[in-house]
């Protein structure tokens, strides 16, 4: 029943081009005990739910790996630090504000603090935006988030007011920390051995078991800790993903796990009752601005901190602004407790599902939201410093000069590569530390946003030869092709891309030239091959034209 009502739902959702997620949850609501009541015992599928949040962390610490997790480390420990602390002080305050207690105060911070890892994760990889910059952000912040649950819950029993000591506190938190550790370098140790066993038998339905024994058994271990589920299913994919049989569990589970997640989603719809949002709408829908605007606001000023452009600062504050999955373990552990009013409880419950509906939404809507905000002069010149038009007479002698989006690996080489060659260029990047970067080691840097109207003719771009885009974000690409072709109708626009499918509608706004990362990895694989093979430099360059013609052609 749950399934097909979601097929249905989601497929008109599709048509609309709304995100399904929104869709599996307003599924939910209709087959749920507050709806048409046609599942009444939502414990079933809260049970399976929770089994796909696990799969669903365990894929994305498959993809990820402990190596790109140390990539991300600084984002985590202090990104993540910053905005639960802070979150949940500036939770703190308005609650007290508002006449609450201090433990009562303390528990609403912690409950607001938590974003949904599940469908904050699940958004950016249906984008492909999870290795952009808001992605890693965003991933160091839920990371920590979601570790942070476990002294959220030891701390649970003081707040409640048993017999729970400080010191008690301490000797358990240790004692959580202690028992990760050891599940995580014992599967560390014994996981890549128990895979690669069980694949010499060449039984893949018993790998794909054992896939699953691994991530849901280590899972359950680390639950040991007071840790979730969860989190223990995103460490043994971290395992998993040091290992050789990294793609074959992921291909695996595919399809187990995009089935379970949905059910997760449809049980957060069913935990919706309209007769409380009716009844206390207004409190619910401040509180609910209260969450949403607090929460991006705090994320802003992290990023901000953290020196992050101002688009990927203002794309992942809108990501976070809601209260997450791990958030309702810490409101059932307190029902019936006393600690926060019922009417709270249930204030807090509604607002918090509305604000999880509403993610999908802004995650697709948010990146051209975030380039909207991103161009007020205002936020500009209050977290900026220095722009491209304070380099304007510099720039407005240059003539047939390349202007470089983006100061990456990539970035780096051109510009050093035109340097030497005597070709003049302009270096153009919305991260301080790449400007900063860039100028001591090209020169001719500036700061400043690409997609702007303005900006491209401060750069002189109806003077430019080219216009070279090596920036990570496709749809700030598109638009700014669509701006250099309207400003410069004979420039030649070259950009790089990560996938097949952008290269469309690139060329369709306008690009001359569009490089997929996915088309020269199969370009440089081949070539690599059939030249240890001691096929002709000829018959590869051969090759290597078919491929991209082929390419072309699909």
């Amino acid at each position: 029943v749950i399934i097909s009502v979601a097929i249905v739902v989601v497929v008109l959702f599709h048509r609309f081009k709304l995100p399904s997620i929104a869709g599996f949850i307003l599924s939910g609501l209709l087959v749920g005990p507050n709806g048409l009541r046609w599942i009444n015992d939502t414990h079933q599928v809260e049970m399976l739910a929770e089994i796909g949040v696990a799969l669903l962390l365990f894929g994305i610490g498959v993809e990820l790996s402990l190596d790109k997790l140390k990539k991300i480390w600084r984002l985590a420990a202090i990104g993540g630090f910053l905005q639960v602390v802070l979150t949940t002080l500036a939770a703190y305050g308005v609650s007290i504000s508002f006449g609450f207690d201090g433990k009562s105060s303390l528990t609403i911070g912690i409950v607001v603090a938590l974003s949904s890892t599940a469908i904050v994760m699940k958004g950016l990889e249906d984008r492909g935006e999870i290795n952009a910059p808001h992605g890693r952000l965003i991933l160091g912040i839920l990371v920590f988030q979601d570790f942070s649950v476990v002294p959220a819950m030891l701390l649970i029993p003081m707040l409640i007011g048993v017999d729970f000591t400080a010191g008690q506190f301490i000797i358990n938190f240790g004692k959580s920390i202690g028992i990760i550790i050891v599940v995580l370098f014992s599967a560390i140790l014994l996981v890549p051995r128990i895979l690669e066993f069980v694949a010499k038998t060449r039984q893949r339905q018993l790998f794909i078991l054992s896939v699953f024994v691994v991530c849901l058994g280590t899972a359950w271990m680390v639950t040991m800790s007071g840790a979730s589920l969860a989190i223990g299913a995103f460490l043994a994919g971290l395992v998993v993903a040091g290992s050789k049989f990294r793609h074959q569990a992921t291909a695996d589970i595919l399809a187990f796990k995009e089935v379970f997640a949905s059910l997760f989603f449809v049980s957060i719809g069913m935990l919706v009752s309209p007769r409380i949002v009716l009844y206390k709408l207004e409190d619910i829908l401040i509180l609910l601005t209260f969450i949403i605007v607090g929460k991006a606001l705090i994320v802003f000023i992290v990023a901000m901190i953290m020196k992050f452009p101002m688009r990927p600062a203002l794309s992942a504050s809108l990501a976070l602004a809601q209260v997450g999955e791990f958030s309702f373990v810490v409101i059932y552990s307190i029902l019936g407790t006393g600690l926060l009013p019922e009417s709270i409880e249930n204030n807090l419950v509604t607002a918090s599902i509305i604000s999880m509906f509403i993610t999908p939404f802004i995650i697709s809507f948010g990146p051209k939201l975030a380039a909207g905000l991103g161009k007020m002069s205002w936020l500009q010149k209050s977290f900026q410093i220095g722009t491209v038009e304070e380099n304007a007479d510099t720039i407005r002698k240059m003539k047939d000069h390349v202007i470089i989006a983006g100061y990456g690996f990539a970035g780096r080489e051109l510009a050093t590569s035109l340097k030497k060659l005597g070709v003049p260029f302009l270096v153009i990047d919305l991260n301080i530390e790449n400007v900063k970067r860039a100028s001591e080691e090209v020169g001719d840097a500036v700061y400043g946003d690409i997609t702007s109207e303005s900006v491209l003719r401060y750069l002189e771009i109806q003077n430019a030869k080219e216009l070279v885009l090596l920036i990570n974000d496709p749809m700030a690409s598109e638009q700014t092709v669509q701006l250099a072709r309207k400003l410069a109708p004979e420039l030649y626009i070259t950009v790089r891309t990560t996938y097949l499918l952008d290269i469309q509608p690139l060329e369709q706004a306008g690009a001359n030239e569009v490089i997929p990362a996915e088309r020269e990895a199969a370009v440089q694989v081949t070539s690599q091959v059939l030249k240890r093979i001691k096929v002709s430099g000829e018959d590869i360059v051969k090759q290597a034209s078919t491929i991209r013609e082929h390419i072309e052609e699909d």
